[in-house]
């Protein structure tokens, strides 16, 4: 079953990618089904909040009627950040999945470990390397294409 949501956040990710977004993808899920899918849209709004969970969360929130995401899982290519752990706890999201690590600024035990070390008032599960190299795949080449093109 991870699999098969993760592959969904994939495709998101395929989306930010296109329009030469850091290509992470996310997708919600309640009750197994999708209430909300995502990519990051920084470059693209001018905005560094405009991160894949976030924009994910918003419209999740919006579709329930409710801040809380109770109940709700999160799907996830890359690592989240700080702000966007932050965003996790505070929605109340029951699970993340996480596809790659992020090394650099990941905030779910990469960098720190916002989602299980500290003592919030909610406790987020984490499950690690769900389709990781899929997710790292994008990344590189990503990465590697920007590098190409600057040259």
């Amino acid at each position: 079953m991870e699999d098969k949501f993760m592959k969904i956040a994939l495709k998101e990710a395929k989306k930010a990618y296109e329009k030469l977004e850091v290509p992470v993808g996310v997708i919600i899920v309640k009750d197994g089904q999708i209430i909300a899918k995502a990519h990051n849209l920084k470059e693209t709004k001018y905005d560094t909040t405009k991160h894949a969970e976030i924009l994910a969360i918003q419209k999740a929130s919006k579709k329930l009627k409710s801040w809380r995401l109770l109940d709700c899982e999160m799907y996830v290519t890359l690592e989240p950040c700080s702000m966007c752990s932050g965003a996790i706890i505070n929605s109340r999201i029951k699970k993340v999945y996480i596809g790659a690590l992020d090394e650099k600024t990941g905030a779910v035990g990469s960098v720190l470990n916002l989602l299980e070390d500290y003592k919030f008032n909610h406790k987020v599960e984490v499950e690690k390397g769900i389709m990781k190299e899929e997710c790292e795949q994008i990344l590189k080449d990503f990465f590697k294409m920007l590098r190409k093109t600057k040259k």
